[in-house]
This record gives structure tokens, sequence and C-alpha cells, in this order.
């Protein structure tokens, strides 16, 4: 039967044929609908983990047991995760355990780039890399079988275009009968890291990559297609598609099996064509394990190492390093430029709950839009976090002075409060993100005694990756009630004992609030409620400007509301955006916003 389906669509279902009882991931783009996908699917124990470390390791209990176990996550999630993936590689499975990282090239959704191909080779683990959504669902059952073969996790890498691009797949079959049942036999030497036992399972992992070194030379999936032996073109995942699509008339390889390197089918290729090239995105990881094989090898002299590709990117590339000719035949006829839309920055929603602390945030501490300056003393310095109130960074909001990655804010205020830095210093993070990682931050500023100020942002859902349940939500990842998490009881346990709850939209009452909270010789949280428009759908009476009383100051403007705009040289809300949250009301000095009749 042939369905059309994304690349996460094709993970999803060529797992649960392949028989996973187990899945588990913490919601990140390019990987969210993995997840979401199997959540629909019977006889699947499917669960939005607290961050990625947590589902790994629920994953490898698991498999522990027996049973097929899929953990899916993004490529800055595997990071969260490597301690857990670094000890399974060294413990080995029971049942298969396939983990899923989806990278990011071109930073799409995301806070940095990186090729976790190279994640493969350091943990000595086997990696997959589908270049449709045909191989994405093909390989999940070669993964899992390898998984259990070799005694090894599997690491299969999808990318932002396969992960979302849909194409054809013939699905093959039905979910697996013969399912193994669950049950655990106790083996220390195993299971057990300590050194006596570990450096025998050290031994065991060499010996497990020698023997896949054989059995990638014949992987069905890594496939040589013989053409013009002029040019021999290597490629790994969606490259392989724009490769084939650029040099149409060349030789090509394609590889599906990233670690171990095939190396003998590599230099088989090398001696039917004349020149070698590869095309990869990101790193030159592919073109290396080509070199050290002594092969002469085109690559990165041609192919950027920094962003997504695309056929154009590829084309252009190999017409300057003279591997294509220009395209020869009349010019085409001059085709008049599209219509381009206005620029616009990224922002918050309308009536978003984030959008008022992050004013309070930056009108306390006199912030400024510029940059390069040393701050005052009476300027707060801000430590962001990721999730949607990161957008609060850029203008008119310009609130934030730092973002890394999950939870970091909490730590890097303490770290500036304890360097000396004389300025008040908050932390801000999401209730999803304090549940990933904000927990042990909080933690350590109890412990060694700081004084920094934490605002939870809450707004019940993950919702940057649009929409998932955690722990303080109560909702599963099958959308089943469970016990919510509740955040003041959380934070009350790690030991602050400053802690309120403020309605995220009522100005006074925040700001009040930050003052009081700053100005404390303990650590202090403020958790900010409101619900996310987007989850609940809920809209309330819109407001307006009255034009009689409007006197043209814009200080409206500076929510960054995408319901505010100017017509005119008068201020104007679009009642069909406008939830009525009400914030930009507390804000005009002339009372000139009110609820429409």
């Amino acid at each position: 039967m042939k369905q059309l389906l994304s690349g996460n669509e094709a993970i999803a279902l060529g797992a649960y044929h392949a028989g996973v009882v187990v899945a588990t991931a913490y919601p990140g783009t390019p990987s969210t609908e993995i997840m979401e996908n199997i959540a629909r699917m019977d006889d699947v124990y499917t669960e939005w983990s607290t961050n990625e470390k947590v589902a790994l390791e629920v994953g490898i209990g698991a498999s522990y047991s027996g049973v097929r176990v899929l953990v899916s996550m993004k490529h800055v999630g595997l990071n969260v995760a490597a301690d857990p993936f670094f000890a399974v590689s060294t413990t080995g499975v029971v049942g298969g355990l396939v983990i899923v990282s989806c990278d990011d090239p071109g930073e799409h959704s995301s806070q940095g780039e990186q090729d976790n191909r190279h994640f493969a080779r350091i943990a000595k683990v086997p990696m997959l890399e589908p270049t449709n959504s045909q191989d994405a669902y093909d390989l999940m059952e070669w993964a899992f079988n390898i998984s259990e073969e070799f005694d090894t996790p599997v690491l299969l890498r999808s990318t932002t275009r396969i992960s979302h691009c849909k194409t054809v797949v013939d699905v093959k079959g039905e979910r697996k009968s013969d399912l193994r049942k669950p049950s655990f036999i106790r083996s220390p030497a195993k299971f057990v890291m300590v050194p006596s036992n570990a450096r025998v399972r050290r031994q065991a992992m060499e010996e497990r990559i020698t023997k896949l070194q054989a059995y990638v030379e014949d992987f069905p999936l890594n496939e040589m297609l013989l053409a013009d032996r002029k040019l021999g073109v290597i490629s790994d995942g969606v490259a392989y598609q724009y490769a084939r699509e650029v040099f149409k008339d060349a030789s090509h390889l394609k590889l599906a099996t990233i670690y171990p390197f095939p190396s003998n089918l590599i230099s088989r290729f090398a001696g039917e064509v004349e020149r070698v090239v590869v095309v990869e995105e990101l790193d030159p990881y592919l073109e290396d394990e080509v070199r050290r094989l002594g092969i002469a090898v085109t690559g990165k002299e041609f192919i950027p190492i920094i962003g997504e590709l695309d056929p154009e990117i590829v084309e252009r590339g190999a017409i300057q390093a003279g591997l294509l000719q220009k395209t020869s035949g009349p010019a085409p006829a001059p085709v008049s430029p599209a219509t381009q839309l206005p620029a616009r920055r990224p922002q918050l929603c309308a009536g978003c709950p984030h959008v008022a602390a992050e004013f309070v945030l930056r009108r306390l501490g006199f912030r400024s839009t510029s940059s390069g300056k040393e701050l005052k003393e009476d300027e707060f310095i801000v430590t962001g976090d990721i999730g949607c109130y990161t957008l609060g960074v850029y203008p008119p909001l310009a609130a934030l002075d730092t973002c890394a990655c999950m939870g970091a804010s909490i730590g890097k205020a303490l770290g500036l409060e304890k360097a000396g830095v004389p300025n008040k210093i908050v932390a801000v993070l999401g209730d999803s993100t304090f549940m990933h990682s904000g927990i042990t931050g909080l933690i350590d500023v109890v412990y060694n005694q700081g004084s920094n100020t934490i605002i939870i942002l809450d707004n019940g859902t993950t919702a940057m990756t649009g929409h998932q349940g955690h722990p303080g939500t109560g909702i599963s990842a099958k959308g089943a009630k469970t016990q919510a998490v509740e955040l003041e009881s959380l934070v009350k346990g790690c030991g602050v004992r400053d802690v309120t709850v403020v309605d995220a939209f009522d100005l006074k009452t925040i700001e009040s609030n930050i003052k009081q909270a700053v100005a404390n010789n303990e650590p202090s949280v403020i958790i900010v409620r409101g619900s996310c428009p987007l989850h609940t759908r809920a809209k309330s009476t819109p407001y307006k400007v009255d034009e009689d009383e409007c006197i043209g100051c814009f200080d409206c403007l500076d929510v960054g509301c995408p319901a505010i705009s100017i017509l005119e040289d008068e201020a104007v809300i679009d009642s069909e955006v406008c939830t009525g949250c009400g914030v930009c009301a507390q804000i005009c000095p002339q009372g000139a916003i009110s609820e429409s009749k």
C-alpha cells in the first residue's frame, strides 16, 4: 500500500511496524511529529519525558526488559542525553533501542547548528541516515534488527527536510505479531558498570564495531548507481536528492550507513570513476572518511560548510568549481520580480502571557536597544532561556540579555552574581523549560546562597513546539489526564521561601512583585501565570482606541502586539487579532484604550 508520508511520519510508522513497545521523547523541531504520530498508535507506551536525558534513561530501562524502544529528539537534545547515550553504548541492549536525532541545518528553529554524525563515531554506535521517507520507513526495521543482533543502540539521523517533506512510501507490512514479552534477566557484568565490568564491555564495543564494519559493506540500502564514469558523487541524507538533481549524468553512491563507514564499498566506487566528489550538509564528515582511504576527493571546496543545502546552492558551487558547465542556449525571458512582503521581526502573538512581564523588565531595568555599552548599576541583567519568550529579545520589548540552552538562565544568573557584577539579575524561563532543566539550577541557587530572582512564565503548555504536555500540565502524550506537578510546591520543595504567583496580564502586580523580589537578599521565584491563547483558543472582548482621546504617543506599540498598528498617524487595534488581554490599555497614559462596546 502506498502512502504520502513525511519523514517523521514514516519513522513513526516504521517503528510501529517493527514492533516498538515503548516510545519516549522531548518535543523539539524538527523531531516533534515522530512522538505525536506514535502516540496515536495502539499497544505502544508513549511519553513526553521531562527532558531528553530522562527520555533516554526510560528507554534504556525498557530495552533491558527485552522490548523494542524508540527515543526521539532534536539535535541539541542529544547533547542533553549524552550521558546515558554513552553509557548504553557501553552496556549494550537487550531489546532493540533506536535513538532518532533530527538535525536542523540552517537553524530554522534552533539556537545552533551541529552535525550529529560525529556522535556516532565518538560513542562507537552505528548510525543510519535516510534520504527520503521510504528510507525512513525501511530503515526502522533494519535499525531494530541491527540493535539486537549486535547488542548496541542504533542512532538514526534525520534532518529538517527529510523530517518534514512528504514523499510516497510503499508500506510493506503490518505490526510485528511475535513481540517479545518483557522480562528482566539479572546480569551485573552487563548492566553494572563498575570499572572491572566496564573494562570488559569496552573490549566488547571494539569487537562490535569490527563486526559491524563487515556488515555495512553489503548493506542493501547503500546504493551504487553507475552512469557517466567521469564523475562519481558520494552523498547521504537529503544531499543525495540534490546531488541526483544537479549531477544528472554522473555516477552516484548513496550511503545509508554513516558509521561504521563502508570503506571497501567506497574504494570500489572510486575505482569505477575518474573523479570523486562528496555532496553533504554541514561538516566534511564523509569527505574526511573518503580522504582517509587515500582517495582524492573534492567536497567543501564547492559545498558550503554552514547552513542548509538546496539544488541551486549545489549547482552554483559545481559550476564555480568547474564540475558543471553553464547551461547554453537562449537567455531566459526576464521575469517580473515577485512582490516582496515587508520585512518584520519574529514577534510574540497577540494576547501572549509573556508580553507584560517582559515589558515590565525592560521598563524597570531602564533598558535600551543599544548594545556594546557597559550597564549602569541601576539596570537589570535579564538572563533568558529557550522558549517563545526568547522572542522578547527583539525590539520593542528588547528584554533579554542572554540565551544559550534549556535551563541555563538560572545558572548564568548565579554565575554573574558570584562573579561580583553589581547589577540586579533576573532569570526568565518557561514552565516547560523549568521542568526540563531549570530545577537543578534553582537548587544550586538555594544551596549556594544566591539572591537571584527567577521568573517562571507559566503558560500551561510547551508552546513553541506545538502545545505538547509536560509534567506541569498533567496531560500525557496520548492526551490522557494524569497527576500534574504543581510549580509552587515544587519550587518551595527546592528550598525557596519567597514564592509568589501573579496574573500574567496584570502589569501593576507584576511590577510590584519584581521590585520586591530583586530587593531581597535571598532567592525569589515569581510565577507569572496565564494561558497561551493559541492553546486554549481563549478570546475575550477586543479592545479599541478612542480617536478623540489618543494623543499619538504610541506607547501602546512598545508591547509589540501584532494587533496594534498605525494608520494615518493614529494607533488602531485590529479586533479580529486582539484577544482582549488588556495589557495595552494598562500602558496607555491617556486612558484612550478600552474594551469595544
